[in-house]
Formats: C-alpha cells, sequence, structure tokens
C-alpha cells in the first residue's frame, strides 16, 4: 500500500526570480522549480540532505503554499 506523504514547501526570492522547493520530510526528496520574470519556469528533481530545513532557513526560505507550488508546477500560473 502506497504511503501518504506531506510535502513541505518553501520560497524565496533572489534579484526578479522566485525558488520554490518541495520537500518530502521523509526521504528528503523534492522538486526545485525556478521561476522567472518572463513567466518560464525550470523544474529539477533534487535529493536533498538531512540538514535540508536548516538550509533553507539560513538562505532565507520561508514557508509557501502547497497550492502555489503546484500551480506553477502545472504550468496554471503565470509570473509570480
Amino acid at each position: 500500500m502506497k504511503k501518504n506523504i506531506i510535502h513541505q514547501y518553501f520560497k524565496q526570492q533572489f534579484e526578479g526570480i522566485t525558488i520554490m522547493v518541495q520537500v518530502d520530510p521523509e526521504n528528503f526528496r523534492g522538486v526545485e522549480l525556478t521561476l522567472h520574470p518572463d513567466g518560464t519556469v525550470e523544474k529539477r528533481k533534487m535529493q536533498f540532505d538531512k540538514e535540508i530545513f536548516d538550509d533553507l532557513a539560513h538562505d532565507g526560505f520561508k514557508e509557501a503554499s502547497a497550492l502555489e507550488f503546484n500551480l506553477h508546477l502545472k504550468g496554471l500560473k503565470g509570473e509570480s
């Protein structure tokens, strides 16, 4: 049986570019989205280490909305 996982989401803006991160807190896998001002989105599958939450906090990432992340992931939302 497939286990239900509740992902955690984070967001940070750097010089007009927005980075959004989805983290599976059990196996530290996730997805990173780079949202460019022209509306393009880059997607990368990631394997994080156990310090990912400390790293995100250190870099100024804040908790974000699962809805916003998934709208960008599916291409349903324009510029950030």
